[in-house]
């Protein structure tokens, strides 16, 4: 018999044991005593045998596989999506899962989104993590109303508390009290806010949170000092540029919504001139792996991401082995961090 004609049948018989015995060690089972276990890994091994991938999906069986879907209408490029990636790619390993990774460039484009859920709906994963959704994405609420496993990250949506969403946040409020009040510590009274996306959660959620601490100082928001951005480095430099030629008066600080838009922000006020903190303060959020680096090194407020990655991963894999589980939601923790971007004044 050639090693690729054999089936789960034949390895039983060679085994001396029952065709479900044979799943049970295929499918890691620990009601398996390990001697049994042990013969059949040896006749497997021996005939290189590989259980058939359609088979386990008609018969129910997990693919043990998920999906990680990246919304992106940029090349990735930078250094903190590579680590979310390789997070995901980490804990899933470590609990026994495989991952298979796409970048989806636009949500309007129908083909690639019609092409995401048919990994879903033909059960060539078990579930999916997605980064960088807007706050409601039609196509991934269609999928958790058809019972599929999702994990979203940066999501709030009143009353939805599906068994099948897995939601994990920021803690926007707590980070951008914490910013605002050490900038207000010292001595800034007029400090302007580089917005998120709008689609985002994070984007209105920071933009809030950014007005209700600085009332609770009994400080007023320009309106005028409010820039819109994306959460991209290239959308802070590019606001920050268009407002620096309109505005008659500066701020003496900004507060940034992530630290690539202070990235942004920091060339353009390089090329404008004006120095960082002499001139103007800055301070970002999320601690990106390059903000201790540049010049000079940022003031934000640390996100954990690998805390928040591993959660996420792991509660996707819980609620996909064990379907009777409720919504779950994670709040990774907030932290300033203190560098060199901000004076008092």
């Amino acid at each position: 018999m050639r090693k690729n004609d054999i089936n789960s049948i034949e390895i039983a018989r060679i085994a001396g044991v029952s065709r479900s015995t044979v799943s049970r060690v295929i499918n890691n089972y620990p009601n398996v005593p390990q001697a049994t276990r042990e013969k059949v890994m040896q006749v497997i091994d021996r005939y290189g045998y590989s259980p058939n991938f359609s088979a386990r999906i008609m018969t129910g069986m997990k693919t043990l596989t998920i999906g990680l879907f990246l919304i992106s209408p940029e090349a990735i490029h930078d250094t903190l999506t590579h680590a979310l990636i390789s997070d995901v790619i980490e804990s899933a390993s470590s609990r026994g899962y495989y991952v298979l990774t796409h970048i989806i460039r636009s949500t309007e484009d129908m083909e690639a989104v019609r092409k995401v859920k048919d990994t879903f709906y033909q059960r060539r994963i078990d579930g999916g993590i997605f980064i960088g959704a807007a706050n409601h994405e039609p196509f991934i609420e269609e999928l958790i109303a058809k019972g599929f496993v999702a994990g979203i990250v940066d999501q709030h949506l009143e009353g939805r508390l599906e068994p099948n969403r897995v939601i994990c946040n920021f803690d926007n409020k707590l980070g951008m009290k914490q910013g605002v009040d050490y900038l207000v510590g010292l001595g800034h009274r007029n400090i302007a806010f580089i917005a998120g996306d709008p689609l985002r959660c994070s984007g209105p959620e920071r933009l809030k949170a950014f007005q209700d601490a600085m009332a609770a100082h009994g400080l007023k928001v320009n309106p005028n000092w409010v820039l819109p951005s994306d959460f991209s480095e290239r959308s802070g430099y590019e606001s920050t540029a268009r407002w620096l030629q309109s505005i008659p008066d500066l701020p003496t600080a900004i507060f940034a919504c992530n630290d690539s838009v202070a990235f942004g922000a920091l060339r353009a006020l390089n090329e404008a001139g004006l120095r960082v903190p002499d001139d103007i303060s800055l301070m970002g959020f999320d601690d990106h792996l390059l903000s201790s680096r540049i010049q000079p090194a940022l003031t934000t407020i640390r996100v954990n991401f690998s805390e928040m990655i591993d959660m996420l991963t792991r509660q996707v894999i819980e609620t996909i082995e064990d379907e009777t589980q409720m919504f779950k939601k994670y709040v990774g923790t907030a932290e300033l961090v203190i560098r060199d971007s901000c004076r008092k004044v």
